[in-house]
Order: C-alpha cells, then structure tokens, then sequence
C-alpha cells in the first residue's frame, strides 16, 4: 500500500470512531482498497487522452474506427451494428458518423436490405489512423503496467475481474 493510501485508511479509522456504531459502513476498508484504483483510473484516462491527442483522434472517434477495424475486411457494418458494439445510444453514433464521415474517415452509402439501413465503411484515411492510433495507445500502455510482471499482471487482472463481477451484480440489484 502506498504511503498516501496507508495514510488514508489511518484517516478513515480515526473517523470511525465518530460514526454511528450502528452502522455497517466499514470507514477504514474501503478507501485504502478503492483509492488507488480510483487514483490509477485517473492516471491512465488522462494518459491516454494524452496520446490520443497526439495521435489527432478523440475517444468517441476511437471507439468508432476501432469497431469498424475490428469486423475485418471490407470493414463494413450497419449503423445498427455499430451501436450494438459500441454500446452507446443511436444519437451519438449519429453525431460520431457526422465528424468522421466530415473529417473523411468513413463513408456512409444505404444499405441492400432496405431504404432505412446504412453502411459505414471504413476509410483509407480511416483505416490508417486506426492503425496509428491503436499502436500508440496499446503501445503505451504496456509500457505503463510493465511495472509489474506477468504472472502479477495475470492475478491483478483476476482480482479486478472478480471485483467487476461482484460490483455489477450489486449494482444491478439495487438498482431494481
């Protein structure tokens, strides 16, 4: 545990003597568990903005030509199948195809099964800034966790999988 992080959960403990013994809120867990992850998750979001920046594409615009680059060659899908994979709402595929579609990154064209359905293909300039874009961003991240081995890599990633898991259900089930 980081000393911030150590110094954190004395904090919180000192606290817990004021809370309402009542309660279930354990005040020095949570925080020494949750703040570096919070802490990380800012750290890589701004890093990654960073090289996103320099690679002259946005996340929302990533997101897009990465779904595209993902089906393959002629690297084509339905507006449909976009929202699908990318898991955001048909207006901001809407807005997102408008900026690419400007900025000559994808082509859009109706589609064969009806007056309704349109293609987005890929582009070129596209596919090349996909390329691009991609290299630099898992290039730096790699270099970002190579602070921990393999087999470190491996049981973080089980720990957080399991946590994710845990996470969802509870929050799926409390939302109801």
């Amino acid at each position: 545990m980081s000393r911030f992080c150590a110094r954190l959960a004395c904090h919180w403990a000192s606290r817990a003597a004021r809370a309402d013994p009542s309660s279930e809120v354990a005040w020095d867990k949570p925080p020494a568990a949750l703040t570096p992850i919070w802490q990380l998750a800012k750290l890589f979001a701004d890093d990654r903005n960073r090289v996103l920046r320099e690679a002259g594409i946005d996340a929302a615009t990533l997101d897009l030509l990465s779904v595209l680059r993902r089906s393959g060659p002629p690297y084509v899908l339905s507006t449909r199948e976009i929202a699908e994979r990318t898991l955001v709402t048909a207006g901001a595929i809407s807005q997102r195809l408008t900026r690419a579609e400007r900025d000559g990154l994808v082509q859009r064209a109706p589609g064969a099964t009806g007056r309704r359905t349109v293609q987005v293909k890929l582009t070129a300039e596209g596919h090349a800034l996909i390329e691009r874009s991609v290299d630099a961003v898992l290039g730096r991240e790699a270099t970002l966790v190579s602070g921990v081995s393999p087999h470190e890599r491996t049981t973080l990633m089980e720990l957080l999988d399991k946590l994710m898991t845990y996470v969802r259900r509870r929050t799926a089930s409390e939302s109801l």
